[in-house]
């Protein structure tokens, strides 16, 4: 479940003699998720509007659970709707991270999604191997593409769902309006996905808890960083399960190859990167799919990312791991 982060509160104000001494604070609901965002003003400048600007754009152009949105309408295979220049750039964005994960990220899991009752739509019922094998039919990103401002799918079938990088994309929409607008010192938290600029009230680099995956519903760090202009994605399968009546288990992180709900090795992924926090969202959720081991060998040769996995070893064992260039 990616609400795994926290954002450590300080509540001390920076003397008045800073220039940038005023926190606003603006909490609130959005996409399905809450939303706390901080940042530093010596204006009287209040950007609740602009945010709650994006928050609809955002719901009008990708949501899969609103049926007028854009991309609900192409899900139901409307042809003539033009992706606007959000829904292009996430498009654009899930097409990169599925090629360099060799497809372990996959917005076109969407119908997979469904199927084992984690999506808007109606789970199928007694959901067995042959279905989930006819159902693959219709995942997989290289089936879609964006042409002339439309996406074409090779079926009518695939369904996209985007709700694995919509989080950390509306991270971003609000951190440029902050940055177009001269802010310079924010965090941005979004059902757990950060972007942090800047110093905090305190004119110490944002500090982030990262969650121990405990399924009791009891909630404990496993360590604190400091984003220092960086963004932060976390994903875990610890909260956001179901229970079968043969007592099986199924996540909510559907493996697009094998067309399954599994859990792999690795109980939660927290990415982090200089770059977009929509990026890190996705690697984030590719991670999960991979599993401890291939996450760890895809790190050693994308230096641009650093991480912090917490996996099950073949002892059954709760460890951690930190990337090479993982530095609290």
């Amino acid at each position: 479940m990616k609400n795994c982060l926290f954002t450590l509160f300080l509540l001390v104000f920076l003397s008045c003699g800073n220039k940038e001494s005023d926190l606003k604070i603006i909490e609130g609901n959005a996409i399905g998720t809450t939303f706390t965002i901080r940042y530093l003003t010596a204006r009287s400048n209040n950007y609740e509007a602009k945010i709650d600007s994006l928050i609809a754009a955002i719901n009008k152009s990708a949501s899969t659970y609103i049926p007028s949105s854009d991309l609900s309408k192409i899900n139901k295979g409307d042809t003539t709707v033009l992706a606007d220049l959000y829904l292009q750039e996430v498009f654009i964005k899930s097409g990169k991270i599925f090629k360099e994960t060799e497809g372990a990220f996959d917005p076109t899991v969407g119908i997979l999604v469904n199927a084992w009752g984690f999506g808007p739509e109606k789970p199928i019922e007694n959901l067995d191997s042959l279905k989930v094998q006819e159902l693959l039919k219709f995942v997989g990103f290289d089936k879609v593409q964006l042409e002339n401002g439309k996406i074409k799918k090779l079926y009518p079938e695939i369904y996209l769902d985007f709700n694995a990088i919509a989080k950390g994309y509306l991270v971003d929409m609000v951190s440029r309006m902050f940055e177009k607008n001269g802010v310079a010192n924010y965090m941005v938290e979004i059902g757990g996905e950060i972007r942090a600029r800047g110093q905090n009230e305190k004119g110490l680099p944002w500090k982030i808890a990262i969650e121990n995956p405990n399924s009791d519903g009891s909630r404990s760090f496993a360590t604190v960083i400091e984003l220092k202009d960086e963004s932060i994605a976390t994903s875990g399968n610890y909260r956001k399960f179901k229970i079968k009546e043969d007592g099986t288990k199924y996540v909510h992180t559907i493996n697009p190859k094998t067309g399954f709900a599994k859990e792999s090795n690795l109980l939660s992924a927290s990415v982090i990167s200089k770059s977009d926090c929509a990026d890190v969202d996705g690697y984030a959720t590719a991670f999960m799919e991979m599993g401890f081991e291939k996450s760890t060998a895809f790190l050693k040769t994308h230096p641009e990312l650093k991480a912090f996995l917490i996996f099950v070893d073949e002892k059954g064992e709760m460890q951690t791991y930190k990337s090479d260039n993982f530095d609290i």
